[in-house]
């Protein structure tokens, strides 16, 4: 018998402390104090699938890119694709009507297989070589991203017929030479099509000031090359993620506040120039997956060290950089009722100085189950390694699991191997 068991009342109470701005919207204990996500015991994806385990939530996925949808509705949206790079998540986000920005070849092959139109991916070709180029073209995608003469070059000699491009500007556009060097180079090849600008705005900024302020910069680029090269661009593509959840760290724009922040400079800009109201483009990959996204850890060994501190090590080693936040980390197999303790979180082959500081339940164990929220973007959270490779990906919704990408093995890592 549990404590749920005993105290029933407690259930509603415990699951408010799983905060859905980290965690997936469907991620819940259940009546045994186990966290679930989509109706799924972490634990029993620990146990079937064994550990590291990445889990996805497809549903929060889902609700996220209609999240941007309804906030943003004369908006195109476009998944970064490079945030969680696999068929079935790039299936979920076009299925959803959104649109996928793409910045390798290998990230062309998955979006291709997973069925997506041409005409709605925006192909980043920053640094591809000229047989990348040559390939990229072939496909035909909607819009193309270039930041450079060489890259121009590339695309301009590996495009038959024509091409939309976009300029990929810095934030101070007004102020770079090379800008205006590649937007004279496109304007010059008869077959590109300069549609419009591409700009990061930065992930996570909560300047409101500087958003709008780099916007106006852009208007005035586009009013620049209307004025210099008589063509009228009418198009923005803005990247960078802007959750819609709050950051571990509370800093994020909610999307209201960017969609607002975001009009009132475009038509304060777009006033001051009389240029016509370009379309945009938001471009977010972290905050369509990241907090639909944990991380599961089986714990294999509580060490106290000897400046007071205890480390707990986990199965999996590190795989991101080691200043990215691990945003929340509970024990998955049970609630923890009693007293808690600040540790050092480290891989099983990380030295105590690699690890983060947490907080987890004082009598924690080797045997039981971490769960790492906000740990969908495969670039950040914990770890994302097993002792031999890549861990297996798995999906979750209304009570199934889905596995979308197996456990790289041994064999996997020897066929590689040339000698």
């Amino acid at each position: 018998m549990t404590l749920l068991d005993l105290l029933p009342s407690m259930h509603s109470a415990m699951s408010a402390r799983l905060d859905h701005a980290f965690w997936p919207s469907e991620t819940h204990y259940d009546s045994s104090g186990r966290i679930t996500v989509g109706r799924v015991a972490l634990q029993d994806i620990a146990d079937q699938f064994g550990t590291p385990t990445h889990v996805i939530d497809e549903d929060d996925v889902r609700h996220r890119c209609r999240a941007y949808r309804k906030i943003f509705p004369e908006a195109d949206i476009a998944y970064a694709a490079a945030a969680l790079p696999i068929r079935a998540v790039v299936r979920w986000v076009t299925e959803e009507g959104l649109s996928i920005g793409i910045g390798s070849t290998s990230e062309l092959a998955i979006a291709l297989s997973a069925g997506v139109d041409p005409k709605r991916i925006i192909l980043h070709c920053n640094a591809m070589t000229a047989e990348e180029a040559q390939s990229a073209a072939a496909i035909g995608a909607g819009r193309t991203v270039v930041d450079s003469l060489a890259c121009i070059a590339h695309v301009s000699a590996a495009t038959r017929n024509s091409q939309n491009v976009l300029i990929q500007v810095q934030p101070d556009a007004r102020h770079c030479n090379e800008s205006d060097d590649a937007i004279r180079a496109a304007v010059r090849q008869s077959n590109l099509n300069l549609v419009g600008l591409h700009c990061h705005l930065g992930s996570h900024s909560s300047d409101t000031d500087r958003i709008a302020s780099t916007i106006h910069e852009l208007v005035t680029q586009l009013d620049l090359v209307r004025r210099e090269h008589g063509t009228v661009l009418t198009e923005l593509v803005l990247g960078g993620d802007r959750s819609v959840s709050p950051t571990p760290n509370g800093t994020s724009v909610h999307l209201p506040g960017l969609a607002a922040t975001i009009d009132d400079a475009l038509d304060s800009a777009c006033a001051t120039y009389r240029f016509p109201r370009p379309r945009i483009t938001l471009e977010p990959g972290r905050a369509i997956v990241a907090s639909a996204g944990v991380i599961l850890h089986r714990v294999v060994s509580v060490v106290g060290v000897g400046d007071g501190r205890t480390v707990v090590a986990v199965e999996g080693g590190r795989n991101a950089d080691p200043s990215s936040p691990v945003a929340t980390v509970a024990l998955a197999n049970r609630h923890p009722t009693g007293p808690v303790m600040t540790a050092t979180l480290v891989g099983s082959r990380d030295e105590p100085q690699q690890g983060v500081v947490v907080t987890l339940p004082a009598d924690v164990h080797p045997g039981e189950v971490l769960a790492v929220a906000g740990a969908g973007d495969l670039r950040n959270g914990f770890a994302t390694t097993t002792s031999v490779g890549r861990p297996p990906i798995v999906a979750v919704q209304h009570g199934r699991t889905t596995q979308l990408v197996r456990r790289e093995t041994i064999a996997d890592l020897m066929a590689r191997d040339a000698d």
